[in-house]
């Protein structure tokens, strides 16, 4: 079909003529709702960008008074985590008055990191936010 008889055809039914696939020959085109085919193809690229997700962040919270076992109980599921490949954000929450007592945290800090050594990597060492002191891990690379 011409592309004036397609153009006009398209009209009659208060649609768009939209070219599918210019390079071929002869060009191929589609009659269709325009507002429609690129809702449609948002939705699907959304849909997509969930789907490809490079990688899972997963947090785990300490505390600098946080006991031995709790400290191995929550390097048990860290490991469980980073084995299924997620990354995961290791924070030491500091209330009150054990802000004047940093040594601490960094030294929970320290051993839970040493529990992990064997199946993580430090992808970005520890740092200060506020009155949260954060690291994240990663799988260990092969």
């Amino acid at each position: 079909m011409s592309s004036r008889a397609a153009y006009s055809l398209a009209q009659t039914y208060n649609l768009d003529l939209f070219c599918i696939a210019p390079q071929a020959n002869p060009p191929v085109c589609k009659i269709l709702d325009y507002g429609k085919y690129r809702f449609e193809k948002q939705k699907q690229e959304r849909a997509a960008k969930r789907a490809n997700k490079g990688y899972e962040m997963r947090q785990i919270q300490l505390s600098p008074s946080i006991g031995q076992h709790d400290i191995e109980t929550k390097a048990r599921k860290a490991r469980e985590l980073i084995e299924e490949g997620a990354k995961v954000q290791v924070c030491v929450v500091f209330r009150g008055r054990q802000m004047s007592h940093k040594e601490i945290g960094e030294a929970v800090l320290t051993r839970f990191l040493e529990e992990l050594s064997d199946v993580s990597q430090v992808d970005k060492p520890a740092f200060w936010e506020g009155k949260w002191l954060k690291t994240i891990l990663g799988p260990k690379k092969k």
